[in-house]
């Protein structure tokens, strides 16, 4: 492929990628306020799943104050909000069988959930987009960018991938169509966490050269249906401790129950990527949790339907990059606005879309033909309560990480309960979670016990209820810079945590015959989460996105 190809261009005011809780808010956002002062904005929305909603998984407990604001009469609407929240609980666990429930006035402000709903965050964002597409919005699933058009400095659009490539990097006769490029005079980039190209923008634009090191979590979930006289419309159970680290630092994070309609629960639970034990199995925890009474109460005699894993931005505040760059903008986790002190992104998601919606609309407005700076979001995004609400919330993520769950808990709980999130201290943690590792050799071995087919299961049977597909000849889309650190440094300095940490089985020690050991990728397996670009200690593995419509198909979560 190394002569030039030809590609069809497309022309809009504004391409989007992704078509998560950001960039569907962007597209209404562009479309009401096109209408409202009498403007033609067209809009494109790509999303790399099979569907909109195939590759979004989220706990999720839903606060609607962004919703309220973008289409206030979403009940009328039919939006999918059916469980509000009843009832908040929250433990510390501290024994595979014991644990401490919080009194109310013990939880910190942010995670009370008056007011919230749990929800499927896929189906609301399927419903988002039937929205957008009614006020115009296209919307094209299937298909994922794979390159940032940049000319003269500033982003132009996006390459949409090649169909029909073949694992040798050639095109496959008869079946090869190269992607069409969508110039825009402005990107917004929506792909959720660890974006691939935000990531490359994010280099390229040096647009995190003043931030504090991002940081990330690993997020688990299951769906099950469980026996009627257990469920709790609306019941939200939150918890730390067990089977994490109980009192120390080394691995830190915490667990949900969520009640949903139709006698559903959500389980799961979400480890902090700064762990230092790199026997530590992410997954393998999960399955460990379930067990705990608080949790197998519900679960016992259940149905397990669906599994899924993804990575989670925690940094918050501190950590943001610069949102702008020439010719477009980083919005929702792209750009890192979790609140995770709420455990919360959605909402802020949908703001930082909207924000980001209303600055391309004056700049369209004023005539300009795009490729400038975006000076006008970041200033948008100073002024609204999407950032004095991640400002209550920047010291977070680092007092538990400095301090654990239970210190650095009580330390956010007098932040938020006395302060009101205006603490005179301000923490930071700026080691990098790549960087967090102690060798094997200084490391405890973990030995899991075996799942029993009732609350823990094995990763082969969880991806299977993820859906997850790929067409098989098609070049990998993990990327390894050098072939041979996973066995010549990794495997002797960690013993390749890359079997552990990844929460699909994508990846393998093998031993051959002769007795060498080779690494092997099982691609087919991704489900997206992208935590082995983020956790590889040797920063050598690279995500980029397969073919369209690859990987997991999420129904309900």
């Amino acid at each position: 492929m190394s002569e030039p190809v030809e590609r069809d261009v497309m022309e809009y005011d504004v391409v989007i990628v992704g078509g998560g809780p950001s960039g569907l808010s962007a597209a209404i956002r562009l479309k009401q306020l096109a209408e409202k002062n009498g403007q033609e904005i067209n809009v494109c929305l790509v999303e790399k799943g099979s569907e909109v909603g195939a590759h979004i998984l989220s706990g999720a407990v839903f606060e609607p104050r962004a919703l309220d604001e973008l289409l206030p009469n979403w009940k009328e609407l039919g939006a999918p909000l059916n469980a509000p929240v009843k009832r908040d609980e929250l433990h510390f666990f501290y024994s595979p069988q014991k644990s401490f429930r919080f009194l109310d006035f013990m939880i910190p402000t942010p995670m009370h959930n008056h007011g919230n709903y749990v929800i499927s965050l896929g189906n609301l964002c399927r419903w988002l987009a039937t929205q957008a597409e009614g006020l115009g919005v296209e919307i094209y699933p299937g298909f994922a960018a794979q390159e940032v058009i940049i000319e003269d400095g500033a982003v132009r659009g996006v390459q949409i991938g090649d169909l029909g490539v073949g694992h040798n990097g050639e095109p496959k006769e008869g079946v090869y169509t190269p992607g069409m490029e969508l110039r825009a005079k402005y990107t917004l980039f929506a792909e959720g966490c660890r974006g691939h190209l935000g990531k490359r923008l994010i280099e390229k634009y040096q647009l995190a050269s003043e931030a504090d090191p991002q940081h990330y979590a690993i997020g688990l979930k299951e769906l099950w249906e469980i026996d009627p006289a257990k469920h709790e419309l609306g019941l939200v159970v939150h918890g730390a401790g067990w089977p994490l680290q109980t009192f120390g630092t080394d691995s830190t994070g915490g667990s949900f129950l969520y009640h949903l309609e139709n006698n559903q629960v959500v389980v799961g639970l979400i480890v902090d990527l700064s762990y230092t034990n790199p026997y530590l199995s992410p997954f393998d925890e999960f399955q460990r949790f379930k067990h705990h009474p608080v949790a197998a109460k519900y679960l016992e005699g259940g149905k397990r339907l669906s599994y899924g894993a993804r990575a989670i931005v925690k940094g918050g505040l501190n950590s943001l990059p610069k949102l702008v760059f020439p010719g477009g903008a980083l919005i929702g986790d792209d750009a890192g606005k979790l609140n995770f002190a709420k455990i919360k992104g959605s909402h802020t998601a949908m703001k930082s879309g909207m924000l980001a919606a209303e600055a391309i609309a004056e700049k369209l407005q004023a005539g300009s033909e795009g490729g400038d700076l975006l000076s006008n979001y970041p200033e948008k995004f100073k002024a609204s309560w999407l950032y004095e609400e991640l400002y209550k919330s920047r010291s977070f993520g680092a007092a538990i990480h400095k301090f654990g769950a239970l210190i650095g808990g009580t330390i956010n709980w007098i932040e938020q309960n006395i302060f009101g999130g205006k603490a005179p201290w301000h923490l930071r943690d700026l080691k990098k979670d790549h960087e967090t590792l102690k060798l094997a050799k200084d490391s405890e071995k973990i030995i899991y016990p075996k799942p029993d087919g009732k609350l823990s299961f094995d990763k082969l049977s969880s991806v299977f209820l993820s859906s997850t597909n790929h067409e098989e000849d098609q070049p990998v889309h993990l990327k390894l810079k050098d072939p041979s650190i996973p066995i010549d440094q990794n495997l002797p300095k960690y013993d390749e945590p890359a079997q552990r940490y990844c929460p699909a089985g994508v990846y393998e020690v093998v031993t051959a015959p002769t007795g060498g050991k080779r690494f092997q990728i099982n691609a087919q397996n991704c489900v997206h989460c992208k935590t082995c670009d983020i956790k590889d200690p040797a920063q050598n593995i690279v995500w980029v996105a397969p073919e369209g419509t690859g990987g997991p198909n999420y129904a309900n979560m």
